[in-house]
């Protein structure tokens, strides 16, 4: 059999290379080959997250506890609002997008201004909202206290109502020096005081009967355990440790301080894709104003950019299911 009729007759049938492999140009090749790889990254930081949080179920923070902040409405509990509101808003961002590709794709150059220019505000937005969230994240907002096993211990009134430590704590009227490398014999750098001390904590506590620690431990009812009177200040007197405000990468108000750790690196590399793909929109929406795409006769780059933001929505469906729905 003649070898080189085989080999065509099967080279007819079968990709065999060319410029555009399935018919796909090499620029979308590699976005797509670049969104794989980057969705098995995010895939092992997600399986990572969940492992821990399985391993340490009964002592992980309560999302709804947590994040229940809203901008200009403080000091009221709405859980999970506000990322419901920078969900909606990165979703949206998606669908203009898609309005972006097909205006391209029928040359319609004006079209493909507006939806480009509703893509990025609401990029903007949702970059804007998590830099707020990392924000009061950081901050805190009760203040709780870490032991010497390490677990923290948060403070609640008789009806299981948060009570942050500036409602009761019992300031005293010294000055309170920081650790320097000219005292002590022994230096130890030390970072930002927390606004109250130990002493200061439990002397508001001995002086306010009704209010309770509350462990970390979740129970059975899946709440957090709350302790009796006499135990509440026996925990605090003989185990507390640190004065804990906020969060960061040693220690944090809300639990875990692995939950502090993925939160930080998991929405922290989910936001720079997004500022990312916020900065390439730009990029793109510059050469579309002045008509470069226009001139190519094709918007295929706009195409590949909306490959790239599709994939970033995507990931933070993800990302907001395992950090604050489940």
């Amino acid at each position: 059999m003649d070898t080189t009729a085989v080999s065509s007759g099967t080279e007819g049938k079968t990709w065999g290379g060319g410029n555009q492999p399935m018919k796909a140009s090499y620029g979308k090749m590699m976005m797509w080959f670049f969104i794989v790889s980057d969705a098995l990254t995010f895939s092992g930081f997600l399986a990572a997250y969940g492992f821990s949080r399985f391993k340490f179920i009964d002592y992980w923070p309560i999302a709804d506890e947590v994040f229940t902040h809203v901008p200009f409405l403080h000091g009221q509990e709405l859980p999970m609002i506000y990322v419901a509101f920078m969900t909606f808003i990165l979703i949206m961002s998606s669908v203009t997008m898609v309005l972006a590709v097909d205006a391209g794709h029928h040359m319609k150059k004006n079209k493909v201004i507006l939806y480009m220019f509703l893509t990025i505000i609401g990029g903007l937005i949702f970059v804007g909202s998590q830099a707020w969230e990392w924000a009061t994240f950081i901050k805190g907002d009760y203040g709780a206290i870490q032991t010497k096993g390490g677990n923290i211990l948060q403070f609640v009134d008789n009806e299981g109502h948060r009570v942050a430590l500036r409602d009761f704590a019992t300031v005293e009227d010294k000055e309170r020096v920081a650790h320097k490398e000219t005292n002590g014999i022994w230096f130890m750098s030390e970072g930002t005081q927390p606004t109250y001390t130990m002493e200061e904590i439990i002397t508001g506590l001995e002086a306010n009967s009704d209010i309770l620690v509350r462990t970390q431990t979740i129970n059975e009812e899946g709440e957090k355990t709350v302790l009796s009177r006499t135990e509440s200040l026996r925990q605090i007197k003989e185990n507390g440790r640190l004065v804990v405000e906020g969060a960061n990468l040693k220690v944090n108000e809300y639990g875990s301080p692995l939950f502090a750790d993925f939160f930080f690196f998991i929405t922290g590399f989910h936001g720079f894709h997004v500022f990312s793909g916020v900065v390439i929109n730009i990029i793109i929406f510059f050469n579309v104003i002045i008509g470069t795409y226009e001139r190519r006769k094709n918007y295929e780059m706009v195409e590949k950019v909306g490959l790239y933001w599709h994939f970033v929505d995507l990931v933070w469906v993800f990302v907001f299911t395992f950090f604050y729905l489940v």
